[in-house]
C-alpha cells in the first residue's frame, strides 16, 4: 500500500479527501440516529480501499486517472446519492452515474480480456477488435445483471429501486375491448386515481420501465466510448499518453522497469 501511495500521490490526496469527507458525514449521521446510513459510510470506506486492494493483489495498474475516477464514482453513488439524496434532488444524477459505470464496467472488461490475452502462461492472441467488442459485452452484461438485481429487490422488499416515471399517454392491447390484439391509446392524461383515492401526480405512472431501458441506454454509451478508447489504445498499444490515463494494465515486475 505504502509504494501505491508513492506511485499514485494524486490519487491518495483525492483518497484521502473523500475519506475525510465520508467520516464526517458518518459521524453526523451517528448523532441523528440514523444508522442505515452508518453503515453506508462504512461500506463507502471499504469501497474506496478496493482500487488499491486489486492493484496489490492482483498485479494490475490503474492509471490515477481512472483510479481517481472510480474514487469519485463511489462517492457520488454512495454519499452523495444514497445519503445525501442526490438521487431525489437532481433527478439526473442517476442517468449520469449509469453513464459512468457502463464506462469503467468496460474498463474492467478489456483489462481482464488484455491481461489474460498477454498472460505468459496463456496462450492465445486475439485482435484489438474482438477484445474491445469483448470490453463492450462485459460492460452491458454488468448493466443488465444491475438491473435484474434492482428488479429483484422491488419485487421481494418493495423498493422503488427501478424508479417510476410519470407520462401522460398509455398505449396497450389490453385495453381494447374486443381482445382482438389491437393497441388503444389514451393521450393527455392529467390524473391518476386508485380505488378512489387521486395520485397526485400530473399524469400516469409508468412502473420502472422507462427508468430501466434509460439506465440501459446510458450503459450502452459509458461502455461504447470505453471500448472505442480501448480499441485505440490496443491498436496503438499503449502510445498516446492520454489513453493510458484511462486503460488498467498488468504492473511490470523490477526487471521489466529497469529495463524501461
Amino acid at each position: 500500500m505504502r509504494v501505491e501511495i508513492r506511485e499514485h500521490r494524486s490519487t491518495f490526496v483525492v483518497y484521502m479527501l473523500l475519506r475525510v469527507l465520508v467520516l464526517v458525514m458518518m459521524v453526523l449521521q451517528c448523532f441523528n440516529g440514523n444508522y442505515e446510513n452508518v453503515f453506508l459510510c462504512l461500506l463507502t470506506l471499504v469501497l474506496f480501499a478496493m482500487p488499491a486492494f486489486i492493484q496489490v493483489t492482483f498485479q494490475v495498474e490503474l492509471p490515477s486517472t481512472l483510479e481517481i475516477i472510480v474514487l469519485l464514482f463511489i462517492f457520488a453513488a454512495e454519499a452523495l446519492g444514497e445519503i445525501s439524496e442526490f438521487y431525489v434532488l437532481f433527478p439526473f444524477w442517476d442517468t449520469v452515474l449509469h453513464t459512468l459505470n457502463g464506462f469503467l464496467a468496460a474498463a474492467i472488461g478489456l483489462s481482464m480480456a488484455d491481461l489474460l490475452n498477454r498472460s505468459e502462461t496463456v496462450k492465445f492472441q486475439l485482435s484489438p477488435l474482438f477484445l474491445a467488442f469483448s470490453s463492450f459485452t462485459f460492460s452491458m452484461t454488468i448493466g443488465v445483471l444491475w438491473e435484474f438485481f434492482e428488479f429483484g429487490m422491488d419485487r421481494l422488499f418493495g423498493l422503488d429501486m427501478q424508479k417510476d416515471a410519470v407520462v401522460h399517454s398509455i398505449h396497450s392491447v389490453l385495453l381494447d375491448p374486443t381482445n382482438s390484439n389491437i393497441t388503444v391509446s389514451i393521450n393527455g392524461i392529467t390524473t391518476t386515481s386508485v380505488n378512489g383515492a387521486d395520485l397526485g401526480v400530473d399524469g400516469y405512472l409508468d412502473i420502472g420501465l422507462i427508468d430501466t431501458m434509460n439506465d440501459l441506454l446510458v450503459n450502452f454509451v459509458g461502455a461504447l466510448v470505453f471500448s472505442v478508447i480501448g480499441f485505440v489504445y490496443l491498436r496503438n498499444r499503449g502510445r498516446s499518453s492520454f489513453l493510458r490515463r484511462l486503460v488498467p494494465r498488468r504492473k511490470r515486475r523490477p526487471a521489466q522497469a529497469e529495463q524501461a
